[in-house]
C-alpha cells in the first residue's frame, strides 16, 4: 500500500499566504457537491448540506484504503459563492441573497460505483436529509487570485474589496466563475478570530477577452 496522500499539502492550489495576493493555475479537480441558497448561519438546508458530504465523503475514503490499497487524508470543506450582485458580498453583506455550492474534493482514481456504494452506506442509518442531493462533480477554474485570510467570515468584506476592485483590475485581469473559499478550520472548534480561510477568484485577461 502506498503512503497516505494529503493534497492539501501537494498542490499549489491549497497554498496562501497572509497578506499576499498570489495567482495559482488550479488543475480541473473532483468534488463531492451540494448546492442550496440562503444565509449559511440560519439556513437548514445549508446544515443539511454538512451533514450529507462528510459521511460520504468518509466512506470514499475507507472504502479507497480497504479497496484499492489508496489511503488519503479527507480534504478540507470548500464553498463556491455568488449572488445577483457582488455587492452582497463586499459590502452590504446580506447573506439571504447568497447562493453556494458546499464542496469537498476527492481523488481521481474515485469511480462512479465506488461513489454510489458510499451514498449507498451513507443512507443505511440515519439517512442525511439532503443525500438524494449530492453529487460527484468536476470544477474546471484554471487561472485564479487567491490569499488567505485569518479571521471570522465576517470580518472578509475588506480583503474581498482589496482583490476584486484592486488587486485584480491592476493586472489587467477580470473576475470569472463564482467566489470560492476553502476552509482550513474546523469552524466547530477554531475560535472566529483565529479561522484560516483560503479566498479564490477565478480571473482572465482582459486582453483575452477582448
Amino acid at each position: 500500500m502506498a503512503g497516505k496522500r494529503n493534497f492539501t499539502k501537494e498542490l499549489d492550489a491549497y497554498r496562501a499566504v497572509l497578506g499576499e495576493f498570489r495567482l495559482v493555475d488550479v488543475p480541473d479537480l473532483r468534488y463531492l457537491m451540494v448546492d442550496g441558497h440562503g444565509d449559511p448561519n440560519t439556513s437548514p438546508a445549508f446544515t443539511g448540506a454538512v451533514e450529507a458530504l462528510y459521511p460520504v465523503a468518509y466512506k470514499l475514503k475507507f472504502a479507497s484504503k480497504k479497496q484499492l490499497g489508496r489511503d488519503y487524508v479527507v480534504p478540507p470543506l470548500e464553498g463556491l459563492w455568488w449572488a445577483a450582485e457582488m455587492a452582497s458580498f463586499t459590502t452590504s453583506r446580506d447573506k439571504s441573497r447568497w447562493d453556494w455550492t458546499l464542496m469537498i474534493m476527492v481523488p481521481e482514481w474515485i469511480g462512479r460505483d465506488l461513489f454510489a456504494e458510499a451514498v449507498r452506506q451513507a443512507g443505511a442509518r440515519n439517512r442525511p436529509e439532503r443525500l438524494d442531493d449530492l453529487r460527484l462533480d468536476r470544477l474546471c477554474e484554471g487561472r485564479c487570485v487567491q490569499t488567505l485570510h485569518v479571521g471570522s467570515f465576517d470580518k472578509e468584506a475588506g480583503l474581498l474589496h482589496r482583490m476584486h476592485d484592486e488587486f485584480i483590475p491592476a493586472q489587467d485581469l477580470e473576475m470569472v466563475g463564482k467566489h470560492h473559499e476553502i476552509y482550513l478550520s474546523d469552524a466547530r472548534r477554531v475560535a472566529p478570530e483565529k479561522r484560516r480561510t483560503i479566498l479564490r477568484q477565478p480571473v482572465v485577461s482582459r486582453t483575452a477577452q477582448g
